[in-house]
């Protein structure tokens, strides 16, 4: 091939390009017509441009910089891509170990973390933001199989957990949430329930969440929504510890998850516990004895051989403030419930005698006797673990809450669309993926995911066609200070 410059008509000089075979002349290429030397210059680098792009294609071995020219007269700018981000996700799941799976799945999760939407929306987004193409026929094939990859994922995610948190499944914090659907109908898996989004009148279901004292997800479990709370921590625990073969455990979970039943069956199954304990439901010697034995100075506790197990209390005056403001707050509604007698069902502090209501002085003297404390149940000997540490872990729960808020609000676990039971288990297996990437992000970086995304989203990659070759130039976008600062931080394998 080569370029041929000839004079046109009206003067100007044409740039081709020309190739000859059996004494025959063969123009490849039209680039154009020039009238000043400058034009002319130009037309020949993006001639020369065309010849090393068309031989590229023809050739097997690769050009490491195919598009090192480009001249912006003759191209276009046609939007953006985040190739940055997806590729830093996908070098995440690598580390995981879950780039074995499906690549819609991971992909999936990758849109999942970068803009939340609908499974058919998402597949847009992929193209749009990542230049990646799925086509529904393949979602469509591929989904029922990713359904049964949970046990999987979560063995990965375990193996993960081990190397990079040091997890030895010593502790284990565990709390459930609900997910509402945008319906009023219900079925098997889709039940009307207590709903902690305030959606009562709209079916639901209940996921169980594990998570190391890190705040690393671990495992989940989905239930109906109209299951009892209480009934979900000995399924799923057993199940875990058949699973992962543990000895040594102890679980930490809040007071509703707690009953004397419950603590049976932890004790049978060799589990210890950390669970909140509700002191209004004691016995009143138990209150009295609390009352004149526990020192009422902060941080000062008292241990009470229980038979569900050692009862930890402990006091604080900053406690003590809000639960006598509380206290106040609800006598006062019970009064004016006394005086003007309504309608509203629950209100604490009244009880009705005959035709009469009336103040419950025993409830409100039992509650002055708890202000400021609050319980804590473990079967863990005192001298394996004081005290100290017991309210310590159990006050951790708070890592769970993150981990829901991350699922709800930056995830978009809820509501859900779905109205069949396997999509809707895919649908929490994707968040749970990317529920873990989102934390592991977190904990290495120190930055919520919010602000991690919205910092790796300043790093752009510009899309440009050449008009004359066809083809898409990628203009790569340098990394912010503050982006390469966080990406070391997660030690990426590349």
């Amino acid at each position: 091939m080569k370029i041929r410059i000839i004079k046109t008509a009206s003067n100007a000089k044409a740039v081709q390009i020309v190739s000859y075979k059996n004494n025959k002349r063969i123009v490849l290429q039209h680039i154009g017509s020039a009238h000043t030397d400058e034009t002319l210059n130009d037309l020949k680098i993006l001639a020369e441009e065309w010849i090393k792009d068309y031989n590229h294609q023809l050739s097997i071995f690769p050009d490491e910089n195919p598009n090192r020219i480009l001249h912006l007269n003759h191209s276009a700018f046609i939007g953006v891509k985040y190739h940055f981000f997806y590729k830093l996700v996908r070098s995440i799941q690598e580390m995981l170990k879950l780039d074995d799976l499906p690549v819609i799945l991971n992909d999936l999760v990758v849109i999942r973390i970068f803009e939340p939407a609908s499974k058919l929306r998402s597949l847009e987004l992929l193209e749009q933001f990542f230049g990646i193409c799925h086509s529904r026929k393949t979602y469509y094939k591929i989904a029922p199989n990713c359904i049964n990859l949970k046990n999987l994922v979560e063995q990965k995610v375990v193996n993960f957990a081990k190397t990079h948190y040091s997890f030895n499944f010593d502790i284990l914090f565990y709390d459930v949430t609900t997910l509402y659907f945008e319906t009023f109908e219900e079925d098997d898996l889709r039940m009307n329930g207590f709903s902690k989004d305030n959606k009562s009148q709209q079916p639901q279901i209940l996921i169980a969440l594990m998570v190391s004292k890190e705040g690393f997800p671990i495992a989940y479990e989905i239930f109906s929504g109209n299951t009892f709370e209480g009934h979900t921590i000995i399924p799923v625990i057993k199940g875990f510890i058949e699973r992962n073969g543990v000895r040594d455990f102890t679980v930490v979970a809040d007071a509703a998850m707690i009953s004397s039943e419950n603590i049976k069956l932890l004790i049978q199954n060799n589990i210890n516990y950390i669970v909140g304990a509700r002191l209004g439901n004691i016995s009143s010697e138990l209150i009295d004895f609390i009352d004149k034995n526990l020192d009422r100075q902060d941080g000062k506790s008292i241990r009470i051989k229980t038979e569900n197990g050692y009862l930890i209390c402990s006091y604080s005056s900053v406690r003590y403030r809000k639960d006598k403001y509380e206290m106040e707050k609800q006598i006062e509604k019970a009064k004016q419930v006394i005086t003007k007698p309504s309608k509203i069902k629950k209100i604490k502090f009244i009880q009705a005698k005959g035709q009469t209501i009336e103040l419950n002085k025993f409830l409100i003297e039992k509650t002055q006797k708890l202000l400021g404390i609050k319980g804590y149940y473990t079967d863990l000997e005192a001298s394996v673990t004081d005290n100290k540490t017991i309210i310590e872990r159990y006050h951790e729960l708070y890592k769970i809450e993150q981990n829901f808020r991350i699922s709800k609000n930056d995830l978009q676990t809820r509501p859900i669309f779905h109205f069949k039971e396997q999509p809707i288990k895919l649908h929490i297996l994707i968040c749970f993926m990317a529920l873990v990437i989102s934390k592991h992000i977190e904990l290495q970086t120190e930055m919520s995911i919010r602000k991690f995304l919205n910092e790796s989203k300043k790093v752009i990659d510009g899309e440009i066609i050449n008009h004359i070759t066809n083809k898409i130039v990628t203009i790569n976008a340098m990394q912010t200070k503050k982006i390469t600062e966080l990406v070391a931080k997660l030690n990426l394998p590349h």
